[in-house]
């Protein structure tokens, strides 16, 4: 009797599946033709982890720019290979001898690619800093209260591009457009405070720029405006400190906050320890310098001759991977994608950590037409399809990293970039995935839960929708609930 009724229930359970491969298909459908689609390009998979099969999809092998959903890559990379405990290393070291308490010789801030250092997302506010301490502890423990020399920052071990390339000159001022260093300090971030009285089209004060950043000159063409929000863009490419604003910022503001990018974050960090130094009694004689500035390379600095007073270890990577994915930080995915390389090859460019991803994804998945250009999603010579996420969702979902990464995804109505998305409908809780969003181009990919037990990998990436980003969220969101209602 049991293995009658176990040959009775095939048939339903194949009626099941082709039930919820017709409803999928046709939510699929209205989707990819559904109002402001008609110019779009739309690219849709959706994955049965359990059946292993495709249980819908829509031009599933176009290649598109993805925006944020690109971090899934850069991050999942990362935990592959350095592993979910890595911490990466800052290291201070001196050169010369000390005599009569005084160092003659430079204090030097080896960077390691830690993006956690003095970061907002690990630290306290006023405590952004607190990693120096031990440094100066160290420097005294020596003897030391007075050098000779100075601070010498050195990020060189990621090199000194400043940005991936296809990044955008409208994006590199701003906060998001903060790019990657081997020594990153502050999330390479100046924040501008700005200050607007009750007439529109006047334009407004600036009361603070912070940190300090030596040599910095801005230029304000930011507007009081009757419009809300942050419309307000800063401008300047990376080691440029003519930098300058333009935009609007809300009437009636008393202290309104934009973010810009850091110009120089070595210098920056050397200016930092030389400003704590003087602070705590020990004099420095010479201005901070960095490494870039005074074209001195990784390759040309050998840290053997010196000595090494103290090591800051970083955030752990599943950490730094986690904030990342739930708070889509482009500086950090960046920094993971160059961090690969770096530990790899020894050579910590993008370019470097763009080989490593691709011979690691080679191996694993079919890559062709995969061509990724950064580690946040910001370039728009990125092409990805529907189907690389599915493929890639799918070695991920049995990958010994399975549940960091897993971990490091919103969850919809909850969490993260997705704690908007199906709020209290059918994909609330059911869905784990990354978003993606910059002008014209949309987003969202991961894992479904659904009510009735099945496990779905999705994709769906759309580019040029013409209508309100409002009405495209909600046909996403359609989308979605009708995946987790199966």
């Amino acid at each position: 009797m049991k293995i009658v009724s176990s040959l009775l229930l095939i048939p339903l359970l194949l009626s099941n599946f082709a039930l919820a491969q017709q409803s999928l298909t046709n939510a699929v459908s209205s989707f990819a033709n559904g109002s402001g689609m008609e110019h779009a390009s739309v690219s849709v998979a959706i994955y049965d982890l359990d059946s292993k099969s495709m249980v819908a999809s829509h031009n599933e092998n176009i290649t598109l720019p993805t925006a944020s959903t690109a971090k899934m890559f850069s991050t999942a990379t990362a935990l592959e290979i350095l592993g979910p405990d890595y911490r990466a290393k800052t290291r201070l070291y001196i050169d010369g001898y000390v005599e009569d308490g005084k160092l003659i010789g430079n204090v030097w801030i080896r960077g390691g690619g830690d993006p956690s250092l003095g970061s907002k997302y690990f630290n306290s506010e006023g405590h952004e800093l607190d990693f120096m301490l031990p440094w100066i502890d160290s420097l005294k423990a020596k003897g030391i209260t007075s050098i000779s020399g100075g601070i010498i920052g050195d990020g060189s071990e990621f090199g000194y591009e400043g940005a991936p390339d296809g990044w955008n000159w409208v994006d590199m001022g701003n906060y998001y457009g903060a790019g990657p260093s081997g020594l990153t300090i502050y999330d390479n971030l100046v924040r501008y405070t700005f200050s607007s009285g009750s007439t529109p089209g006047v334009i407004v004060k600036v009361k603070s720029i912070e940190p300090e950043v030596p040599g910095l000159i801005y230029h304000n063409y930011v507007e009081s405006s009757h419009r809300s929000g942050d419309n307000a863009y800063l401008y300047g490419g990376p080691y440029a400190f003519d930098r300058f604003g333009t935009g609007t910022i809300p009437v009636n503001q008393s202290a309104f906050l934009v973010k810009g990018s850091l110009p120089d974050p070595e210098l920056q960090c050397a200016y930092e320890l030389t400003e704590l130094l003087e602070s705590r009694g020990i004099e420095v004689s010479e201005e901070p310098q960095g490494c870039r500035s005074m074209e001195i390379l990784s390759t040309e600095t050998d840290y053997s001759k010196r000595i090494l007073l103290a090591t800051h270890e970083g955030e752990r990577l599943d950490a730094i991977v986690k904030e990342t994915n739930h708070r889509s930080v482009n500086l950090f995915a960046e920094h993971m994608l160059n961090l690969i390389g770096y530990m790899e090859t020894g050579d910590g460019s993008t370019a470097s950590g763009i080989r490593v991803f691709d011979k690691h994804w080679n191996a694993k998945i079919n890559t062709s037409g995969l061509h990724l250009n950064d580690g946040s999603g910001l370039s728009r010579s990125n092409a990805i399809s529907a189907q690389h996420f599915v493929s890639f969702l799918i070695s991920m979902n049995t990958s010994d990293q399975k549940d960091a990464f897993r971990t490091s995804l919103p969850v919809a109505g909850e969490s993260g970039t997705m704690r908007y998305v199906c709020r209290n409908t059918a994909g609330h809780g059911r869905i784990a995935a990354k978003s993606g969003s910059m002008t014209r181009i949309r987003s969202y990919a991961g894992y479904v839960d659904t009510k009735s037990g099945k496990n779905y990998a999705f994709a769906i990436i759309v580019n040029n929708f013409n209508g309100s980003s409002s009405s495209l969220k909600t046909q996403f969101q359609t989308l979605m609930n009708a995946m987790a209602a199966q």
